[in-house]
């Protein structure tokens, strides 16, 4: 088995931070973007095994980009956070198939039970390092 690679996509650049060393001390990969955009932009989602994306990003949401990714044909989990959970969004997110949807602020571990998780019904064995 090998390391699961993990994108985070998070415009905060402090919550970006803390995403990257939590999963990166649970034994994750992680590759960190500040928007959607840069993270199309570097043509990395064959490359990966999960998306940790906010919903509330500049331009392009969470669920903006979760629409573009399946158009494109790509099955790559994704987990949706927000800070701003709003009436039917948890809803909608599970209809566009996010693989789990967390209100920040959330415990890191159940983070990492979520990304677990989604890597397992992808059928990807990838894990964290030393699991």
């Amino acid at each position: 088995m090998t390391s699961a690679r993990i994108v985070v996509i998070e415009d905060d650049d402090s919550m970006r931070s803390a995403l990257q060393r939590l999963l990166g001390a649970a034994g994750f990969i992680v590759a960190s973007y500040p928007s959607a955009e840069d993270f199309l932009q570097q043509d990395t989602s064959s490359r990966a095994d999960c998306l940790v994306c906010d919903q509330n990003l500049p331009a392009m949401s969470g669920l903006a980009l979760l629409d573009a990714l399946k158009a494109g044909g790509s099955q790559i989990a994704l987990i949706l956070i927000t800070a701003f959970d709003k009436p039917g969004l948890r809803q909608l997110a599970a209809d566009r198939g996010a693989a789990a949807y967390l209100t920040k602020p959330f415990p890191g571990t159940m983070l990492i039970a979520a990304i677990t998780a989604a890597i397992a019904l992808s059928g990807n064995d990838n894990v964290p390092y030393g699991q």
